[in-house]
């Protein structure tokens, strides 16, 4: 919604995250540069914020610091949005990259490694199918 080069000195950028209901929006993860503020619009996210598990229904801010292990996800029957505050700003590009690889099937997992370094993210994937269990969620398409 707002790039980097949109706000002052880079500060931050805005993205908005649908979500279908009760689908988990990310592996667990960090990040080394960026902190996050997801500000729920409509329906109620869950988030597990290194060991602790919080809901937000709209209305509600969440802050997910830089360098804590972290996912987050619908945890209703509707959709659910959030707008992510995303500081400083320049993460967003992770976004372009990884949905014009998907346009030509799915990333190679040493790309995918590639990029996340770039972006000082750290992410788990085997952290998916505990999540999923743990919380009733499903997972990509």
């Amino acid at each position: 919604m707002i790039d980097t080069e949109e706000t002052h000195a880079g500060g931050f950028s805005l993205v908005e995250h649908p979500m279908p209901p009760r689908a988990l929006a990310a592996p667990l993860h960090r990040h080394s540069r960026e902190d996050e503020y997801s500000y729920v619009l409509e329906g109620r996210m869950g988030a597990l914020l290194g060991d602790d598990v919080v809901y937000a229904e709209a209305g509600d801010l969440v802050h997910k610091p830089r360098n804590q292990w972290h996912t987050f996800w619908n945890a209703g029957d509707e959709p659910c949005r959030i707008l992510e505050i995303i500081a400083p700003g320049g993460f967003e590009g992770l976004f372009a990259e990884l949905v014009d690889a998907a346009a030509a099937g799915a990333p190679d997992p040493d790309w995918l490694m590639a990029l996340s370094a770039r972006y000082g993210l750290d992410f788990d994937l085997a952290s998916v199918p505990g999540l999923c269990e743990r919380f009733g969620l499903t997972f990509g398409s």
